[in-house]
């Protein structure tokens, strides 16, 4: 059996084993890392030949460690990333490569439609229905969405919403708020299998589902980098974040909103975002964070969307897609009875 991960912004390291009697056997790590001193390579492999064939990622990597003395330097890799291609060799984990990815961008609809899709999409993935899919949102009304945990009127101000004639719609996953009018941001949703983060922590997930559109930025010109736990940032300043959740069911809904000509005082006008909240961010001002890419790029939004999309669709397998009538129903149904309730809005009051 044989393995490969790639260490985000690290290197490939590659396993070749076999399986006998419910164990691993004739393990043998490669790739292009480093390693000091040379020998703690037959160190690795003995530490896994004999481990349990059921052992997850983290299991592996803790063998792995017992075995290393604290001399031993990884350098592009880590005893975790062996784990995670210990688990890929034998079938428990997928890569990019092994799948192929639905790409929808389609016209703008109602906001709420939007965070329904974002539960609908993973229940048809997780059913076999649709495959792993990258949506580029569109949506045709200002609005606040707010984190699945977070309090209304602690993130809102009521009056300011009022004002500006914008709504607010709490989404499925948690993170924060996010500040929304048609054209100031572009906001895209991944929908993967388990299988494509196995063995990643949730903070490595962010970091490594993000990897794609670090490259689609620095196509636009833009050097961006990922800033844990969920922040992609240039030299300028912070650009986006990113929310997750996984499911039961097996699917990771993983979604970014990167501001492109955000109207900071509007913002501010809508948002409380307080002293606490900025307290690690090295600035007072949270107007100083908002960082658009119109002003890294000149370039129109819309063509900057078409890039991402170029980008992803030349670094992995794709196909264009639509909503189907029956996810559109299902996430009009949603929308009506769960997304635009004070029930749900409110939950966290």
């Amino acid at each position: 059996m044989h393995g490969e991960y790639k260490v985000p912004g690290g290197k490939l390291v590659a396993v070749d084993l076999e399986v006998e009697d419910g164990r691993l056997a004739r393990v043998r790590v490669s790739g292009d890392f480093f390693l000091e001193p040379d020998d703690a390579l037959e160190d690795i492999n003995a530490a896994l030949t004999g481990m349990p064939e059921a052992a997850d990622a983290e299991q592996l990597a803790h063998a792995i460690r017992g075995a290393l003395d604290d001399g031993v330097s990884l350098v592009g890799f880590s005893p975790e990333a062996v784990g995670i291609a210990v688990r890929r060799a034998m079938g428990h984990a997928s890569s990019w490569y092994d799948h192929t990815f639905d790409v929808i961008h389609g016209d703008p609809v109602h906001p709420a439609l939007n965070v329904a899709l974002d539960q609908v999409i993973p229940e048809e993935v997780a059913a076999g229905r649709r495959g792993p899919t990258l949506r580029i949102w569109e949506w045709n009304a200002p609005l606040v969405v707010i984190g699945s945990f977070q309090s209304v009127r602690n993130e809102v101000d009521q009056a300011g919403l009022d004002r500006h004639d914008m709504m607010v719609v709490r989404r499925i996953s948690g993170g924060g708020a996010m500040f929304m009018e048609a054209g100031n941001c572009i906001t895209y949703s991944l929908v993967v299998p388990t299988s494509l983060v196995e063995g990643l922590s949730f903070e490595q997930s962010y970091a490594f589902l993000d990897d794609w559109v670090l490259g689609a930025l620095a196509d636009v010109g833009v050097r961006a980098r990922y800033v844990p736990l969920n922040d992609i940032a240039s030299e300028q300043g912070k650009i986006g974040g990113a929310a997750q959740k996984r499911f039961a069911s097996g699917v990771v809904l993983h979604h970014v909103t990167m501001s492109y000509d955000i109207d900071a005082d509007k913002m501010l006008d809508v948002l409380r975002i307080g002293r606490e909240k900025m307290s690690d961010k090295g600035t007072k001002s949270a107007n100083k964070r908002v960082d658009p890419m119109r002003s890294q790029t000149g370039m129109a939004r819309e063509d900057i969307i078409d890039a991402f999309i170029e980008h992803f669709r030349g670094r992995y397998d794709t196909r264009l897609s639509d909503y189907t009538p029956a996810e559109l129903a299902r996430a009009e149904e949603l929308m009506e009875t769960k997304f635009l309730s004070d029930a749900w809005t409110y939950r966290v009051p």
